[in-house]
């Protein structure tokens, strides 16, 4: 029916010179996203590393110098905070899209210290959208006067990272937010919206100093440095979707339990870490998301304060501490460490629909007897059939374990799947029926070598 429907159409044209109808189902090229799905920290930069290997695009879509990814190559170890780790590649474009906020002198300081450590040649292969919001340094300034604030009012903060994100998309909401797009257009124009948000901010926080002077200066320059980089975001991704075969990554930032609006609120970042924050944050439609691949650790930590279930405040925590070396790359904070949590997989699963995971870090359970696995939530002795909204209501379940031998084995010398001892197969497998979603990859050591590949 719809052919002869397209082919009448293709007849009314008229003459041989009607134009060829494009295929309807031909979408273009498909991105593979990588989605953390704990509370961060999870080895995204591992996945993202091995896949932009063979990737011709690298995207960030959410998120500031918030996140860190460190990748390891050749012996040499590199931190990423705002750059999307495909930079290291030399045949990768990396994009940085509208929804991600840029601190500039953030990015300028990393770069430098990437090429310090033999990073080149950055500025060919750089894209920044000209939609992109820009951090301030009084943004961070703000950050930290509100953690104080929250401290001295409710006893307790958020544990931000203190690096202006979430002033900045407070900004961007209340429509008082400037972007690159601004910064690259009437300089005198820009430095008096500047000038006028400075003004706000300091009327609502008095003990707020800003030398509004130095920081426009030091932004003039900066504004020369991106101004070869940046582009209109939307026609960059159009291009790259509708173009040539491409294989386009979107690295996600942060993790979906840290999402704005499906995270363990209020103690979340302040954007959207899951699938939808890649179509908002790039400007692309969902019918060209491919793959979504999940990355997990073998067990759980997280970073600062907010409900944590399988939190093991015991030796067993202090083990997976000391051997995961759990440390924040951005804070330096010690991470909180626990169990495998069945129950935030399935979560978020069911909001990004994972078409496989990484499990990452399997190696720190070499050394335990058992390993007990988080597969539900009880309150009152009565099963919770979701995962609960409210955080009070999280910090009261008892979690329901299934525990599993341990295996007692050393798996970092592990390249694939029949290496690992039978009882570390077992473990992997039942985690991977429990979620429904197959396992792509285990990682079990620092290096691009240590992920096994199943399929």
């Amino acid at each position: 029916m719809l052919q002869a429907a397209q082919g009448k159409g293709e007849q009314e044209g008229g003459g041989e010179s009607a134009a060829v109808k494009r295929a309807r189902n031909d979408s273009g090229n498909k991105v593979s996203v990588v989605l953390g799905a704990q509370w961060g920290d999870e080895g995204k930069g591992k996945v993202v590393d091995l896949l932009a290997t063979e990737s011709d695009v690298v995207c960030r879509c959410q998120g500031g110098n918030n996140a860190g990814h460190t990748v390891v190559v050749d012996e040499e170890e590199y931190d990423f905070h705002l750059l999307p780790s495909g930079i290291i590649n030399t045949k990768c474009t990396s994009f940085i899209g509208n929804g991600v906020v840029i601190h500039l002198p953030g990015l300028f300081e990393e770069i430098d210290k990437n090429e310090k450590k033999g990073l080149k040649g950055w500025d060919k292969r750089l894209v920044i959208s000209d939609r992109a919001h820009i951090v301030f340094d009084f943004h961070q300034a703000v950050d930290g006067l509100q953690e104080v604030q929250r401290q001295a009012q409710e006893g307790q903060n958020i544990g931000t990272t203190k690096k202006g994100i979430g002033p900045t998309y407070a900004c961007k909401a209340s429509r008082t937010g400037l972007r690159i797009c601004d910064l690259m257009a009437d300089f005198s124009e820009f430095s008096t919206r500047v000038k006028n948000l400075v003004l706000q901010y300091q009327s609502m926080y008095p003990a707020l100093k800003v030398d509004v002077e130095s920081e426009l200066k030091k932004l003039k320059d900066y504004a020369e440095r991106i101004r070869p980089l940046v582009r209109d975001g939307v026609y960059f991704m159009y291009d790259a979707i509708h173009g040539p075969l491409k294989k386009i990554l979107v690295e996600g930032a942060n993790a979906a339990l840290l999402d704005i609006d499906f995270g363990t609120y209020p103690f979340v970042t302040s954007s959207n870490c899951t699938v939808g924050g890649v179509c908002t944050g790039l400007g692309i439609p969902p019918a060209n998301i491919g793959e979504v691949y999940g990355v997990s650790k073998a067990y759980t930590t997280r970073v600062g304060i907010g409900a944590f279930p399988t939190e093991q405040l015991n030796a067993v925590g202090e083990l997976l501490q000391t051997r995961g070396h759990e440390v924040g790359v951005t804070t330096g904070r010690k991470r909180r460490c626990g169990w495998l949590d069945l129950v935030i997989l399935k979560y978020a699963h069911m909001i990004n629909g994972f078409t496989a995971i990484a499990l990452t870090k399997l190696d720190i359970l070499d050394v335990l007897d058992e390993i007990k696995v988080g597969v539900a939530y009880k309150i009152n002795g009565k099963r919770v059939p979701y995962f609960p909204a409210n955080m009070e209501v999280l910090q009261k379940v008892e979690v329901e374990y299934e525990t599993f031998p341990g295996w007692k084995t050393d798996t970092s010398a592990a390249r694939k799947w029949s290496d690992l001892p039978p009882k570390a197969q077992n473990y992997i497998r039942f985690v991977e029926n429990r979620i429904g979603v197959p396992i792509k990859w285990v990682g079990v050591g620092k290096s691009r070598e240590c992920m096994i590949q199943m399929f």
